[in-house]
C-alpha cells in the first residue's frame, strides 16, 4: 500500500520546495493590479493579472517603504519579492518587497540602488541634520521661476511674515541640465548667506522628479552649510533629496510653513502674553496695595507716636483720677480731723481752765489728784486760765 501523508505534511513539503528554489526567492512579476485592499493593520492585499492568469500578492506593513506611490486597481506594476506557500491554506502567493509602476521600473531600480549606496555612506544619518532656524529673515528658494511652487511659497511666506526677504534662484527642475542647475542654485544661495534654503518643485511622474534623485544633487545638499528643506512633489512622492535634506516637507506650501516664522501668530501670542502680564501685574499691584493698607493700619495701631499719645492720655486720666482721689481723701481726713478737734476740745485742759477749773502739779510735773501725793511745806504749781500760781502746802484735809 502507498504511503499516506497528512495535509500539513504535503503543504510543508511544497513550501520547502518553494524555499529551495532560488529563482522564486527573488522574482519580479509584471501585471495589472486588481482587488487591491489596504488593511487597517497596514498590510496590502492584491492580485496581479494578465491575459492568461492571476496570482495573489501581499505586501506586509514592514515592507511599505518599498511602495513609493498610492497603488490602486488597474495600475500596471512590476512587483519584486518572493513566491512562497501559506501552509495553513495550502495556497501560494507573491510576497512583495518592492512595487514600481511598469513605465518607471528601471528608474525605480536606480533610485533604490542610489538610496542604498548613499545610506551606507551615512548621508541620511540624523547626526548630520542641521536644525532649521526659528526666525528666518532671508529665505532662499531653488525652483522653477514660473511654476506653482514658487507662487505657493511666496504667498504663504508673506502671509506668515510680511517682512521676510525671499531670494529665488531660477533653476531647471526637470529635463536636460536640471541637476546641474539645481546644484548651482544650492551653491549660489549657500554662498549668499541666506538663513534657510527650500529646494523643490510641484508634483509629477518619477521621470519629472528624477533630477532630485541624482547623486550630484544629493551631494550638493549634503555639503551645503545652510539648512535645506526638501519640498519635491506631493506628499506621496519621495526622492533622494528628501532623505539627504535637513528636513523634508510634503509640499512646497508645507515647506514655506516650516521655514517661515508666523509673525501674525507671534504678534497675537505676544499680545496674549502682554494681556496676561498686565493682568498679573495689576493683580499683584492690587494685592500689594491691600497688604500696604493693612500694614499702614497695623503701623498706625502700633505706631510709637500713637502709643506715646495713648500713654499720655492714660497718664492725664490717671493724674485726674489721682488728684480727685487725693482731694476726696483730704476732704475725708479734714472732716475726721474736725471731729477729732471737737473731741479734743472737750478733753483739753485749757478748755477746762477757761471754764474756771485749775490744774495742780508738783515741780517734777506730776499731776496732783489726791492729798496723799503732797506733804506739808511742799511747793506746788497751780495752772489757771491766765497763768500759774506757786503755792506751798500748809496742811491737808481729807474728804468726809
Amino acid at each position: 500500500m502507498a504511503n499516506v501523508y497528512s495535509v500539513a505534511q504535503v503543504n510543508s513539503y511544497i513550501k520547502n520546495m518553494f524555499t529551495q528554489d532560488f529563482m522564486l526567492n527573488r522574482i519580479s512579476v509584471r501585471g495589472e493590479v486588481s482587488n487591491c485592499k489596504y488593511h487597517t493593520s497596514g498590510h496590502i492585499y492584491f492580485s496581479l493579472k494578465d491575459g492568461s492568469g492571476a496570482i495573489s500578492c501581499v505586501m506586509f506593513a514592514g515592507q511599505r517603504k518599498g511602495l513609493a506611490f498610492a497603488m490602486k486597481d488597474g495600475d500596471k506594476v512590476i512587483v519584486t519579492g518572493s513566491v512562497d506557500v501559506y501552509e495553513r491554506d495550502g495556497k501560494y502567493q507573491l510576497y512583495a518587497r518592492n512595487i514600481a509602476l511598469e513605465g518607471a521600473g528601471i528608474l525605480y531600480e536606480r533610485f533604490l540602488a542610489l538610496k542604498e549606496e548613499l545610506e551606507e555612506m551615512g548621508m541620511f544619518s540624523e547626526e548630520y541634520k542641521q536644525p532649521i532656524p526659528r526666525f528666518v529673515r532671508r529665505l532662499g528658494v531653488v525652483t522653477a521661476p514660473t511654476g506653482a511652487a514658487i507662487q505657493d511659497i511666496r504667498n504663504i511666506s508673506y502671509r506668515r511674515n510680511p517682512y521676510i526677504e525671499i531670494i529665488l534662484y531660477p533653476a531647471l527642475v526637470q529635463g536636460e541640465g536640471a541637476k546641474n542647475s539645481i546644484v548651482r542654485g544650492i551653491q549660489a544661495l549657500d554662498e549668499l548667506g541666506v538663513d534657510v534654503i527650500i529646494v523643490g518643485r510641484g508634483g509629477g511622474s518619477i521621470e519629472d522628479l528624477w533630477a532630485f534623485n541624482e547623486e550630484e544633487v544629493a551631494r550638493a545638499i549634503f555639503n551645503c552649510a545652510t539648512p535645506i528643506i526638501s519640498a519635491v512633489g506631493h506628499e506621496t512622492d519621495v526622492t533622494i533629496a528628501d532623505y539627504v535634506a535637513d528636513l523634508r516637507a510634503p509640499t512646497p506650501s508645507a515647506a514655506a510653513e516650516l521655514a517661515v516664522f508666523d509673525f501674525g501668530a507671534f504678534e497675537e501670542q505676544m499680545k496674549s502674553y502682554e494681556n496676561r502680564l498686565n493682568f498679573s501685574m495689576n493683580s499683584r499691584l492690587l494685592l500689594q496695595k491691600q497688604r500696604l493698607a493693612h500694614y499702614v493700619t497695623r503701623l498706625n495701631y502700633l505706631s510709637p507716636e500713637k502709643l506715646l499719645r495713648d500713654r499720655r492720655m492714660y497718664l492725664l486720666q490717671t493724674e485726674e483720677k489721682l488728684q480727685k482721689l487725693m482731694e476726696q481723701i483730704i476732704l475725708k481726713n479734714r472732716h475726721k480731723l474736725g471731729i477729732y478737734i471737737e473731741r479734743m476740745k472737750g478733753l483739753s485742759p485749757l478748755a477746762k481752765l477757761n471754764q474756771g477749773f485749775s490744774y495742780v502739779e508738783d515741780f517734777q510735773g506730776k499731776n496732783i489728784t489726791g492729798t496723799k501725793q503732797v506733804k506739808e511745806g511742799e511747793l506746788l504749781r497751780i495752772h489757771v486760765s491766765d497763768g500759774q500760781i506757786i503755792s506751798r502746802v500748809e496742811r491737808t484735809e481729807g474728804k468726809d
